[in-house]
């Protein structure tokens, strides 16, 4: 069992929130202004935090006080009051950080980065990143990533932390940015969604709910976004944001042990199938003609799904009706639900998250006396140890030679097959 975390976002995420909560999950404000003080930014802002009622509910708030009039910078552009993201980059390198925490906070800068640069056609490095890089937001960014690492959460084999996060609200309205009055959710935030195809709902309330920069830090250090993972809570901590809104403005940072999966860890040596999240979709549907199942099916194929099928079921008033089930990466989900509201005649997808063990598998082939046949192998384990759990030649191979020679496909099948084993013999 590892440490692991995951950020439930019903009022949206900001970077003081994140701070929030990790302060309310035990990381020392004085620990955190030690760190940060490497930056050279510590005669530009004051940290502190409360405890506040939001709702009737409290939670930590971090204020991030920003003090203009100790600006003392030697920037090429120091009339602006921002960062380029290279500056920003090398005040990160010299900071001393530990290292987890500088490799996360140089991640999610560049991402923010390619996000902001996107929205203006620019390089990033060429962003000018006005208040989203200002002072506030680099302690927000770097802080968060601190205080990820002092909580000892595990490092998945890209080094990023087992961090999962839920779907982002969207909000509404309008709000004042550098370039003038921005519909919400603002561009950066929409960019950066569309860069992990992360999922967003309306909870109804019209204010700005995601910023950049919690868009930012959410987008790029969460492995996953959806519902939680299998996690046994220890903790939860508990950061506010700064406005009252009709449910309680609260982030929640769940701190707690869960199973390590192949899927995030690839060095684990042992016997087990891989564990990876999929998602599934399903649908019932009476009242499409079935010839358009099958362009159904290609066109969801083409989306990425990993599989689909269909069930004959009966549905109400007695009519006779299909289920369809997909099956894809939740990378996909998006895409996969638009072909079948495109394609189909349904009014509403189910959607669930669920774990599938999967083999490790590869392709081979071999060459018969009639031809050359692909197989694909699946096994369990890694070498020595490792096991073959399954051995199947491709159909279409199979078919393709089963005609040319004009003889069944379950002999070109059993030759396949047993040319493989001839061969792999030990």
């Amino acid at each position: 069992m590892k440490k692991i975390a995951y950020l439930q976002c019903p009022t949206g995420i900001s970077g003081d929130m994140c701070l929030g909560a990790l302060v309310s999950l035990g990381v020392p404000v004085e620990y955190l202004i030690e760190k940060l003080n490497g930056l050279g930014i510590e005669c530009e802002y004051a940290l502190r935090a409360e405890l506040v009622q939001r709702n009737g509910q409290q939670a930590t708030k971090v204020h991030v006080h920003l003090l203009d009039h100790h600006h003392h910078h030697d920037r090429e552009h120091s009339d602006d009051h921002g960062r380029h993201l290279p500056e920003i980059e090398g005040m990160i390198l010299k900071a001393g950080l530990p290292s987890r925490a500088q490799a996360w906070s140089l991640a999610v800068f560049r991402q923010l980065a390619v996000a902001e640069g996107a929205v203006h056609g620019i390089s990033p490095e060429k962003v000018h990143f006005h208040e989203v890089g200002a002072v506030d937001a680099i302690v927000d960014i770097v802080g968060t990533c601190l205080g990820l690492d002092w909580l000892g959460i595990e490092s998945n084999e890209l080094g990023l932390p087992l961090l999962y996060c839920s779907p982002f609200p969207t909000g509404g309205g309008t709000v004042k940015a550098a370039h003038g009055q921005m519909a919400v959710p603002v561009p950066a935030v929409l960019k950066l969604w569309e860069m992990r195809g992360c999922p967003v709902y309306s909870n109804g309330i019209e204010r700005e709910l995601v910023t950049p920069t919690g868009a930012a830090i959410a987008t790029t250090l969460a492995k996953e976004f959806g519902s939680p993972p299998p996690i046994a809570i220890k903790q939860v901590g508990l950061g506010a944001g700064t406005i009252n809104l009709p449910i309680p403005n609260i982030l929640r940072l769940w701190l707690g042990e869960g199973a390590i999966l192949q899927s995030d860890f690839n060095d684990s040596g042992d016997n087990s199938s891989n564990i990876e999240t999929i998602c599934v979709l399903e649908t019932q549907i009476d009242d499409l003609n079935p010839q358009a199942i099958g362009y159904v099916f290609e066109a969801l194929f083409a989306a990425g799904a990993l599989d689909v099928f269909t069930v004959a079921i009966a549905m109400k008033k007695s009519r006779p009706g299909i289920l369809l089930t997909v099956i894809c990466h939740p990378d996909n989900l998006f895409r996969c639900e638009a072909v079948i509201f495109r394609e189909t005649t349904t009014l509403g997808i189910r959607r669930t998250n669920q774990q599938r063990a999967i083999l490790e598998r590869e392709i081979q082939q071999v060459e018969i006396e009639y031809g050359k046949v692909r197989l694909k192998l699946a096994w369990k384990g890694r070498s020595p140890e490792k096991v073959i759990a399954n051995v199947q030649p491709e159909y279409e191979d199979c078919a393709e030679l089963a005609r040319k020679h004009n003889i069944p496909w379950r002999e070109i099948q059993r030759l396949a097959l047993q040319r493989w084993y001839l061969e792999n013999q030990s």
